[in-house]
């Protein structure tokens, strides 16, 4: 225990350290990680109901708007469509009943006549009993049409399809944590003036992914899904099995979150001196045509795909502006610093 705890210690880029001590040093950040993630995937799956809901929320709208415009939605959501429309009717008749009961109740205290009276107060008590049973009726329909669940085939199926979502919400809520972690082995092996450098770079690393995958959950998702299931939609009873649609899901969030990577990459090959940004721009048409190769990998439809497109292009414009300035500030401060600096390796 003493050594590991040792071994966890901030280590300085002057420091020297044998192969056992490095090899310690990551058996502890591991083991410290993956506790990190077990702790995560304990919380998730607690709240596995809530996750799952989180992730099947493009779906059931996508039902919900289907069977509103009664296109290709399954039978129940047609018939709670159906349901929501006629209890709309009767509450609205109920209301006209309880209007006619008053107005009858008006005209009976109004009244001189004994037999008119009586019949007036009969005839409101009638619309009384009438406004009771519709809305008495009328609260046993569903007042809004619920979405559709994937449905699961097999005897397991639901048990290993939570234990995925939650896993995959596990390893998100827990990627910050363990990025430190690794980041805390790597980072020592840079000089002062690379880790200045470095040490940004890779803290933008869990917020890009995070704006990657909320794109893809907010922007991306709903109108591929509204496209997919949509299509030719008369001819099928749609159905969604949950393992194809959490894969499905996945693939488009995970891909987003990489892709929205750019900014480092670019970053990296410049900082390197492998491309320069006067190259990145002029060769801004390849960018284009890789971007849309990568985008293409992604399940969605065209549209989606262009629409995923557009952040992507201007990560990368932002990036080689970005590219840019940090190789205008070095070089100033090369030239400020004087031929003859010495340099230590």
């Amino acid at each position: 225990m003493a050594t590991a705890i040792r071994t966890i210690r901030p280590v300085g880029h002057e420091d020297r350290l044998t192969l056992v001590e490095h090899l310690d040093e990551l058996r502890t950040r591991l083991i410290i990680s993956l506790i990190a993630i077990a702790v995560a995937f304990a919380f998730c799956f607690w709240q596995n109901h809530a996750i799952i809901k989180i992730v099947n929320k493009p779906l059931e709208q996508q039902t919900i708007s289907s069977a509103k415009n009664n296109s290709g939605s399954g039978g129940l959501q047609q018939l709670q469509s159906l349901q929501v429309s006629e209890a709309g009717t009767l509450r609205a008749v109920a209301d006209s009943n309880g209007q006619t009961a008053a107005a009858l109740d008006r005209l009976a205290a109004t009244s001189h006549d004994a037999a008119a009276r009586a019949e007036l107060r009969q005839a409101a008590s009638v619309s009384r009993s009438a406004q009771l049973s519709l809305t008495r009726y009328a609260a046993t329909l569903p007042k809004h049409v619920s979405g559709k669940e994937p449905i699961t085939l097999g005897v397991g199926e639901p048990l290993t399809e939570t234990i995925k979502v939650t896993g995959y919400a596990a390893i998100l809520l827990a990627l910050p944590f363990v990025l430190w972690q690794l980041y805390g082995f790597v980072l020592p092996a840079f000089s002062p003036s690379e880790r200045r450098v470095a040490f940004p770079l890779m803290c933008t690393v869990p917020l890009l992914f995070a704006c990657g995958v909320a794109f893809g959950y907010f922007v991306v998702l709903p109108p591929a899904i509204h496209f997919l299931q949509g299509f030719n939609n008369q001819n099928f009873d749609v159905l969604v099995q949950a393992r194809q649609y959490y894969s499905f899901e996945l693939l488009v969030l995970l891909g987003l979150g990489v892709f929205f990577q750019v900014p480092i990459g670019i970053l990296a090959v410049t900082r390197m001196g492998i491309v320069t940004p006067r190259q990145l721009k002029k060769n801004r048409r390849y960018a284009l045509l890789v971007i849309a190769v990568l985008v293409a990998i992604l399940p969605v439809d065209p549209i989606t795909m262009i629409i995923s497109m557009v952040p992507l292009l201007a990560l990368y414009e932002g990036s080689i502006q970005f590219a840019a300035l940090v190789d205008r500030r070095a070089q100033r401060r090369e030239r400020a610093a004087g031929p003859d600096i010495d340099e230590n390796p």
